[in-house]
């Protein structure tokens, strides 16, 4: 998914591949009393594949969260149908605490709006622990476009393409609907995953993409790419200079969005303790420097607070995408 971000996030991983092998070697032998909690080591699930943003996420947050439950936290990779198999996986795991879940917003609150009912993921079969961090999307434009701004990307209208990243994710839909209320045309082409709609980007196959922030910042900082607009509701502080969607008048703020989750029906008490220990992990320095590095802007509320936004968020992207009777669902 991921260009440029590996490098940028490699040391990170790999410091928190060893921490955790470290503290599997010394903590997480199963047993003690039927009330004690944790037991043995609680795995991490990841919808998505090993190396990318959620991915590293789930690293950072899992090593931390291991030193202060005494117990390791291994994180498992299952990517497919953006996160959906992962999580309906986990959910349908016993509400013990030891199986646990990375959840991106967009699984939530967009991916249903391109899939079929019995394909959609609903927090009723989840707890959700605690919110994480935000990850914004940019739109960039081709060195070679000559697009300077979103005027520019207007005026170009019908004689320009443009790439997408995924059915169902956050870049498709703030893209999407960008294009629906400034009344832009293009052709689209579409792609996978963020990183090679990016590529396409800088040898100008496409004009310009929507990609999450830490994809594009190296390309931003070298001058390869030129950025246009970002979709949050406030300027991001890693692209001061660079204009928000709604500050530059249209209805689109999306944010990629991530929390932990567990299976519904978790005992209170265990609730409570993993609760403590995230709670201690996002609290940590080495937590604090990894989404320093990378981009995220900390978004560390309750799991009953997450559970709220998301919902609102859920119901805002149905009404813009019948507003604009825009299709999401892959052709």
């Amino acid at each position: 998914m991921n260009l440029a971000r590996p490098v940028l996030l490699g040391l990170t991983a790999a410091g928190s591949v060893l921490a955790l092998t470290a503290c599997g070697g010394n903590v997480g032998a199963s047993g003690g009393s039927a009330g004690d909690f944790p037991a043995e080591p609680i795995t991490l699930t990841v919808g998505q594949a090993a190396g990318g943003s959620t991915d590293l996420i789930a690293r950072a947050v899992a090593d931390a969260a291991a030193e202060d439950l005494g117990v390791a936290v291994p994180v498992v990779n299952k990517p497919g149908a953006n996160g959906a198999l992962a999580t309906q996986e986990v959910a349908g795991q016993p509400a013990d605490g030891h199986n646990l879940v990375l959840l991106n917003a967009s699984l939530i609150t967009i991916t249903p709006l391109a899939v079929g009912e019995e394909e959609a993921v609903s927090l009723d079969d989840l707890e959700v622990l605690k919110g994480l961090s935000q990850d914004d999307y940019v739109m960039v434009a081709s060195k070679a476009s000559g697009f300077e701004d979103l005027q520019d990307v207007e005026a170009a209208s019908g004689q320009f393409s443009y790439g997408t990243t995924g059915v169902g994710t956050g870049s498709q839909l703030a893209q999407t609907v960008l294009f629906e209320q400034a009344d832009i045309e293009g052709t689209e082409v579409p792609f996978d995953s963020g990183s090679p709609a990016l590529t396409a980007v800088l040898g100008d196959q496409v004009q310009v993409s929507t990609v999450q922030l830490g994809e594009a910042k190296p390309q931003i900082d070298a001058g390869e790419v030129t950025p246009i607009v970002v979709f949050s509701e406030e300027r991001n502080r890693f692209l001061p200079d660079v204009p928000t969607a709604v500050e530059s008048g249209y209805d689109v703020p999306v944010s990629q969005y991530r929390a932990v989750a567990a299976p519904e029906g978790l005992p209170q008490e265990v609730k409570d303790r993993l609760v403590e220990a995230f709670d201690a992990a996002v609290a940590s320095e080495e937590y604090q420097q990894f989404n320093e590095q990378n981009l995220l802007t900390p978004h560390e509320i309750s799991g009953e607070e997450v559970e709220q936004e998301w919902t609102e968020l859920a119901e805002r992207y149905r009404e813009l995408v019948e507003e604009h009777d825009i299709s999401l669902a892959e052709e």
